[in-house]
């Protein structure tokens, strides 16, 4: 027995393909990497805008605290050039 189906009767052998399973199987593996890889491009892009929106945050408290520190300094030349 070769492992095929019967085939019916009459007609040409070469009207039904048979199923290969291999090539089957290698490309819902193709499909599914495919997938996967789209899911992860997907997932890389949104981590990527988070760590963006985190640098922004981060550039925003250092020009801050920069600022603040600035403005105590003209405060403190300010109040000894009014003391003298």
């Amino acid at each position: 027995m070769s492992g095929r189906s019967p085939r019916p009767a009459g007609g040409s052998r070469f009207l039904f393909d048979s199923f290969d399973a291999a090539a089957a199987r290698i490309e819902a593996n193709e499909r599914v990497a495919e997938e996967r890889w789209a899911a992860l491009d997907y997932r890389l892009a949104h981590i990527e805008g988070s760590l963006e929106r985190l640098e922004r945050r981060i550039w925003v408290m250092v020009y801050g605290v920069a600022a603040f520190l600035l403005a105590q300094g003209a405060e403190a030349v300010l109040s000894a050039a009014m003391g003298r």
